[in-house]
């Protein structure tokens, strides 16, 4: 998930809790008290979150570890009582998962560094010894600089900095101030110009691990983007004919700036690596997990919450994202347990592949609700469906487009719910300033117009479904929990999680039972550009 959605929310309008026009529906405060009760007294949201962490661990997508996530889930559905339970499959590509590594420095002392193998690089076949070259490349146009002095080398590719102090506490919870202080609406922009750069630019990734195979480098090595011994190990690279074929490991900044420095001395490191990884190609295709409570009444419509199940495995991915998976996953279990009849089918969602580029849930909108024109230029032809679909008009509505009423997203972290982002839909704004009043007394009373982007709403926006984010507490997400080391069960707070729930089944409930449907944005179509006269500077 992008660490924009934080930002975002930091900077939340806050909506006055004005009287309801005529229009809106009360809230049922009699099934509000049930999921109270249900949801702060008798609560597995915990349990949940700890299977997936402690038990199953990071769930990269198409590794072991998230075959059995996506088994685990569907079980738990069916325990609770749930209907339709299953999987829907879609293109994904290479599994992969890591066996062993180290890292350490030979000369000019012994020393055992901070590492982890960089997602979807081979291994290392055994231990490799070599001297290191500082080569900071960040463009095709930084590979001449250092031609012909890689063969046999390991490669250190990052630009070394001087480091940083944190100047604020990491653990942050939001103020009355900092949800009031966004209280602008975001006009959006449109720049063709600046799609056609982007969509032209050369996948760099693809084209470094070329030089660098060319040129005999032995292993490339980066720079966690992190100081604090924090790991990540993201990557690219899972499209089947698309693996890398240099062995590729992240050091923590701190060891990393240790053997830059040495470089530039008269005693220069010598570093081994050792990495054993393996590929799971038994199945290409990555699964998203579906769970329903069927509806009584609106044949065929239904809403929908979602959270994403995969994760990166430098730890056991849990605020981002078993803790939204579990608050997905706890509110159907408090609705069922509660017996809810609603009106409309209520269905949950576990998300595959959103941290490669929101695969899972943009295959669902393509099947289900939308799809977009094919692309006609040949300069895009063979780029993967998630680089072109936001700029591929027009939007083609599937004959379910109007069945999706709303669509609720769980996707920042461990933080207490503190209200949501309406997405600049003006008219849903007085109806979730209703829904949020019964928990204003636990800390969620905010309605922001803002839109944020980085998750698995994003797709249903663009082809005009109500999708909605909500802001959460950031807690110490941004500052060093996001995709890191260090991202495991310890830092989930049960309260909040709790609480998350709680709203959650709420927002669920009503949308499913109110009279008419969410207020709908018109479907998007081909914005005309906002600055006519636009010329890009230079790069």
């Amino acid at each position: 998930m992008s660490r924009l959605l934080i930002l975002l929310a930091a900077a939340a309008l806050t909506a006055p809790l004005a009287a309801a026009p005529a229009s809106a529906q009360s809230v049922d405060r009699v099934a509000v008290n049930g999921i109270l009760d249900q949801g702060l007294n008798h609560s597995q949201v915990m349990q949940t979150a700890a299977y997936l962490t402690d038990n199953i661990g990071g769930r990269m997508t198409n590794s072991p570890a998230m075959r059995e996530a996506e088994a685990w889930t569907q079980q738990r559905f069916r325990d609770w009582g749930l209907s339709n339970v299953r999987t829907e499959g879609f293109e994904f590509g290479r599994g992969w998962s890591i066996v062993r590594s180290s890292a350490r420095m030979t000369e000019p002392r012994v020393i055992d560094l901070r590492a982890i193998p960089i997602a979807w690089t081979p291994g290392t076949n055994g231990t490799i010894t070599a001297g290191v070259v500082v080569a900071p490349m960040t463009r095709v146009a930084d590979f001449d600089r250092y031609r012909g002095q890689l063969r046999g080398k390991i490669v250190l590719v990052t630009q070394p900095n001087t480091g940083s102090e944190p100047a604020e506490a990491p653990f942050l919870r939001l103020t009355d101030e900092q949800l009031r202080s966004g209280n602008v609406y975001p006009q959006p922009q449109y720049s063709p110009a600046a799609i056609e750069r982007q969509l032209d630019a050369p996948n760099f990734a693809v084209a470094l691990d070329d030089f660098l195979a060319q040129e005999g480098a032995l292993a490339l090595v980066r720079m966690s983007a992190r100081d604090g011994g924090l790991l990540h190990g993201t990557g690219s690279g899972f499209r089947v004919g698309q693996t890398p074929k240099v062995p590729g490991m992240e050091l923590a900044a701190e060891d990393y700036r240790r053997l830059a420095r040495l470089a530039r001395t008269d005693t220069p490191p010598t570093l081994e690596l050792m990495s054993e990884v393996q590929f799971h190609d038994d199945d290409i295709n990555a699964y998203n997990v579906l769970a329903d409570i069927p509806g009584t009444d609106r044949s065929g419509e239904y809403v929908m919450a979602g959270a994403h199940l995969d994760s990166w495995v430098a730890s056991d991915g849990a605020s981002d994202n078993a803790a939204g998976s579990a608050v997905v996953m706890e509110a159907a279990r408090i609705l069922r347990e509660l017996g809810v009849r609603p009106k409309r089918t209520i269905r949950f969602a576990l998300w595959n592949g959103e941290e490669q580029g929101l695969w899972g849930s943009l295959a669902y909108v393509d099947q289900h609700l939308a799809t977009r024109a094919p692309s006609t230029d040949p300069r895009l032809a063979g780029q993967p469906n998630n680089r072109t679909w936001r700029n591929r008009w027009p939007i083609q509505p599937r004959e379910g487009h109007g069945d999706l009423v709303a669509y609720f997203n769980l996707d920042n972290g461990s933080g207490k719910i503190r209200g949501i982002n309406a997405e600049g839909n003006v008219a849903a704004v007085p109806i979730f300033q209703e829904w949020l009043a019964p928990f204003a007394s636990l800390g969620a009373s905010t309605v922001s117009l803002r839109t944020s982007g980085g998750t698995d709403h994003v797709y249903m926006q663009t082809v005009g479904i109500p999708g909605y984010q909500f802001i959460q507490d950031p807690l110490d997400y941004n500052s060093r929990i996001h995709h890191t080391s260090i991202d495991s069960y310890d830092h989930l707070k049960a309260d909040d999680l709790r609480q998350a729930a709680v709203i959650l089944a709420s927002f669920l409930l009503n949308a499913a039972n109110r009279d008419q449907p969410l207020p709908r944005m018109p479907i998007p179509t081909q914005p005309t550009p906002s600055d006519p006269f636009e010329y890009l500077p230079a790069e």
